[in-house]
């Protein structure tokens, strides 16, 4: 599927896709009237958090779907908005997608256990509280 499409250059279309999030905030004249990420904005982390909650099940249901003969297309539509509410959240406090971006690739050819092995010391080591596992 993904070799049909066109190439696109991922790190352009996040940047792109977050300076409007960015042009909607409160601080930077969003009318809630006239945008829907104003207008969530604009309600506080509450209203975007929800929706990140409300987007992350969809995107399960339409993988559980897709597990049962669904359409799988569901599954890439169900991301999208979950990202898209993601970036807003990140827009609210001041971060980027390229940070997230930077932190993947940071991530690259690291074990999933030996990042969350680390995630925990450097939370231990902060005196923070660690997890337990899931």
């Amino acid at each position: 599927m993904a070799a049909d499409l066109p190439p696109i250059n991922m790190t352009d279309a996040l940047a792109e896709l977050a300076a409007v999030i960015e042009s909607r905030l409160p601080e930077r004249g969003g009318d809630p009237e006239a945008s829907y990420v104003a207008r969530l904005l604009l309600k506080g982390p509450d209203a975007f958090l929800k929706k990140i909650g409300e987007e992350a099940t969809e995107v399960v249901m339409a993988a559980k779907d897709a597990d049962n003969d669904g359409d799988k297309s569901k599954i890439v539509s169900e991301v999208a908005d979950l990202w898209f509410h993601c970036m807003i959240a990140l827009a609210h406090y001041g971060l980027s997608p390229q940070l997230v971006l930077t932190e993947l690739q940071r991530r690259a050819g690291t074990s999933g256990f030996e990042e969350k092995a680390l995630r925990k010391a450097r939370e231990r080591e902060r005196g923070g509280t660690v997890r337990p596992e899931k």
